[in-house]
């Protein structure tokens, strides 16, 4: 069967959800491929080349869904969840990508969306990008420290000073992690309904339902672009990525 751009990036994926980034090279890639290496070289310049080509091809599963009727809050959660759920469908993948600065890009779905939404919740239009890539480094440093058991080892930490009734380390597994990216989705639209209102732009905090159990105002908050997502909870449809180079 000849090769082919769409077939070669499928292979990689396979091997990087395997075994890791690490373990791509052009050679392993061949070999997978029942291929000679060189003629990889015809699809594709270079390892980079081709990671940036898997990443496409994952960015590209990250579905939206237009809701417009939603409150911005929902399609936050949505996007964020939908964004989680890519994340953990290829760890390994999104672990690397997400040490590349340039890993989205202005035509990513994610951005797209996060902006979108963003903008309909009443932020200042000057505002939106910079209010984007925060929210984007708060969501993104969470779904880090849960792929590399950060967070699980952290939540496990007992304090010196135990408060009185304490029951020992709380649980860490699937679930708890579930709770906890909500509680950091509460806390992320809470604290922008907060600055919205506090800036008296009625158009933004009015603009929606109040976050689904949302902790007390006064917590950090988090934001994404254009129209809304599937509602997915666990890892699902996924944002475009851009990997840096990689050694080849």
């Amino acid at each position: 069967m000849p090769l082919t751009e769409a077939g070669i990036h499928a292979a990689a994926l396979r091997l990087v959800d395997a075994e890791g980034v690490d373990a791509l090279t052009m050679r392993r890639l061949a070999t997978a491929l029942d291929a000679n290496p060189m003629s990889l070289y015809h699809h594709l310049p270079n390892k980079e080349a081709l990671l940036r080509g898997v990443a496409r091809m994952v960015g590209a599963q990250f579905r939206t869904v237009t809701l417009e009727d939603a409150p911005w809050q929902e399609r936050i959660r949505l996007l964020a969840t939908d964004f989680r759920t890519l994340a953990h469908r290829h760890p390994n993948l999104m672990a690397y990508s997400f040490s590349q600065p340039d890993f989205i890009q202005p035509e990513d779905p994610f951005w797209a969306a996060l902006t979108g939404t963003l903008d309909a919740a009443g932020v200042p239009h000057s505002e939106v990008r910079q209010v984007a890539a925060l929210l984007c480094a708060v969501v993104i440093g969470v779904l880090i420290a849960e792929l590399n058991g950060a967070l699980h080892q952290w939540s496990s930490l007992e304090s010196t000073a135990p408060a009185a009734g304490a029951e020992g380390p709380p649980n860490t597994g699937p679930e708890e992690e579930d709770r906890m990216f909500r509680l950091v989705l509460d806390t992320i639209i809470t604290g922008l309904d907060s600055r919205l209102t506090a800036d008296g732009d009625g158009q933004g905090a009015g603009r929606g339902v109040a976050p689904e159990a949302g902790p007390p105002s006064g917590e950090p908050v988090f934001v994404p672009r254009q129209q809304s997502v599937s509602g997915s909870r666990g890892p699902d449809p996924d944002p475009s990525c851009r990997l840096g180079a990689e050694p080849p």
